[in-house]
């Protein structure tokens, strides 16, 4: 058979033109990836995503392609490539570590028109894969006019537009759809930089904020001036509770037309009553949109130097809410059955009812001595860590004077992290 001649920009004397962009649609449609090493392992993730039908053809595979293949994400062929793998496909990638079986292959995809990536030599391929991110329904695709392309290069202008896309400092206003609604965004524990980045995206879309004191406030300062920002905490109780206030304020800004953010400390559905205000936002048929957010119950004893699980320590861990006392009828915590459990117990809003909860806890089976840390401010840059033990937390409280908000983290895994050089240094 003859060789198909070589692809024009790979011919002696002619011009180089730059690449013709498109998007392939290969739903259904046969892919052929030659190799299973590294270059599969990244690029069929997105082959998968966008449905082709894919038959591996490689002797080999790393942990990760073997798992997609035993999860029939793909059809693997055990053995090297053969004349003929690529017959009906409509897309090739070639990755093998064999330059002349890429060779081959190359030659064989060329005679039957089928479009070829190789991982081993771009200016011997008929297209390439251009560095691609994708943000909100927008896939953007980078790719290099030259016949040797800079990955890096145009990796960094991917990521460049796709950071911008995601936090909001790249937008086309004019094309924004505006659809009146309320979303719901967990901030995190505080630090800035662990919000979410599609919360973040919607931050910077906002036309009122309504915060929480907890929320990361120096978000707030990034939002433009047109952004009228209201403090959740100072809003007017008038004739409502405080969480009504919120709700209606929440509602009558969306019925005006307005995309309203609710930025929210940590999670929105943890401690956070996001959900009353879900359902009063249903409740009058306006559009919600929840954004979880990290929990300050895992984030911030983390970012004390604390696991909340350990192997051979600590198997779970139980996030309590300590608002109100252990004798408090209000109290919906089964105290006893949390003492006895031999993982963590992470307490949240239980600064000034720690002494209670550690004289319950004792109460009901767990040794006094067990270790216990207050993370206070957690995240931030007043992050601060106090340790101490079920019997001495309460008179530590006072002596260090720590105040809301703070993490409580109870249990020996509190011995096993390296502890943080912020704040007060662990005391025993």
């Amino acid at each position: 058979m003859t060789a198909a001649p070589a692809p024009a920009s790979a011919q002696p004397g002619r011009p180089t033109h730059p690449a013709y962009p498109v998007g392939l649609r290969l739903t259904g449609r046969r892919v052929v990836v030659l190799g299973g090493g590294q270059v599969a392992q990244r690029r069929l993730p997105a082959l998968i995503a966008a449905g082709a039908d894919i038959t591996l053809v490689s002797p080999s595979a790393t942990p990760s392609v073997d798992a997609m293949a035993a999860a029939g994400e793909i059809t693997w062929i055990r053995r090297r490539y053969a004349e003929g793998d690529l017959a009906d496909a409509w897309y090739a990638l070639i990755a093998t570590s064999d330059p002349e079986a890429n060779a081959t292959a190359s030659a064989e995809a060329e005679r039957g028109r089928t479009w070829c990536v190789r991982s081993d030599d771009a200016s011997a391929a008929t297209a390439w894969t251009p560095a691609t991110g994708r943000s909100e329904g927008v896939t953007v695709a980078v790719l290099s006019e030259t016949e040797t392309p800079n990955p890096r290069h145009t990796a960094a202008i991917r990521d460049a537009i796709v950071e911008g896309l995601r936090d909001g400092t790249l937008a086309a206003p004019q094309f924004r759809t505006r659809t009146p609604g309320v979303a719901l965004v967990g901030g995190g524990p505080g630090d800035p930089d662990l919000i979410t980045v599609r919360g973040r995206r919607l931050l910077a879309e906002a036309d009122v904020v309504i915060a929480d004191r907890l929320g990361p406030r120096d978000l707030l300062d990034e939002l433009p001036p047109h952004v009228e920002v209201i403090d959740a905490a100072k809003i007017p109780y008038g004739r409502f509770m405080a969480q009504e206030a919120i709700n209606n304020a929440l509602i009558e800004h969306a019925r005006a037309g307005r995309a309203v953010v609710r930025l929210k400390g940590g999670d929105p559905f943890v401690f956070g009553r996001g959900m009353e205000e879900a359902q009063a936002l249903a409740a009058e048929g306006i559009a919600c949109t929840v954004v979880p957010g990290i929990s300050s119950s895992i984030s911030v004893p983390g970012a004390a130097g604390i696991p909340v699980t350990h192997r051979g320590v600590a198997h779970e861990f139980t996030v309590v809410s300590g608002h109100v006392a252990p004798d408090d009828e209000r109290s919906l915590v089964d105290w006893e059955a949390v003492a006895r459990m031999r993982g963590t117990i992470v307490v949240l809003m239980g600064v000034d009812k720690i002494g209670a909860i550690a004289q319950a806890l004792i109460g009901y089976g767990r040794s006094p001595d067990t270790p216990l840390a207050l993370v206070q401010e957690g995240t931030t840059h007043a992050q601060r860590r106090v340790d101490a033990t079920l019997a001495t937390v309460a008179e530590r409280v006072k002596a260090e004077d720590v105040r809301p908000p703070a993490v409580i983290v109870i249990g020996d895994v509190v011995h096993q992290g390296p502890g943080t050089a912020t704040g007060t240094a662990p005391a025993k």
